[in-house]
């Protein structure tokens, strides 16, 4: 019995991690947190796989290092929450307006909830930095 709940677990942090990690890489060319989530994904699958841990060093020195450069300049946190505010806007007219490709509230979710986690991981990185900076 405590095998099989074993390997649910492995399978179901495998796959969270596949799909946080697939999200990721999107995001490294759309607007949004994207290295952060290949991190995330990366410490995921490597809880299932262990032998993908030895990946997850350098992904976290990456993400670490471009958290830091986000919020680096007030141009930068500018261009930052625009693009969250954009994300929000554009969610709220994918939901409410027909006429636009695709509309529908699944697409206008998907489009808030990536402005969410914008602002979020942008709130993140900030008091990451400011605490960095006094320690």
């Amino acid at each position: 019995m405590a095998r099989s709940v074993e390997t649910i677990r492995r399978a179901a942090l495998g796959t969270l991690g596949a799909v946080l990690v697939a999200v990721g890489v999107a995001l490294l060319v759309l607007p949004g947190p994207g290295l952060l989530l290949v991190l995330a994904g990366m410490v995921l699958l490597s809880r299932a796989v262990p032998a993908l841990d030895r990946f997850v060093g350098p992904v976290r020195r990456q993400a670490m290092r471009a958290a830091e450069e986000s919020v680096s300049s007030p141009w930068r946190i500018a261009g930052s929450v625009t693009a969250g505010l954009l994300l929000l806007g554009a969610g709220v007219a994918w939901g409410l307006l027909p006429q636009v490709p695709y509309s529908g509230w699944t697409t206008g979710a998907s489009l808030i909830v990536s402005g969410l986690i914008l602002f979020a991981l942008l709130a993140w990185s900030h008091r990451r930095v400011r605490a960095g900076r006094r320690g």
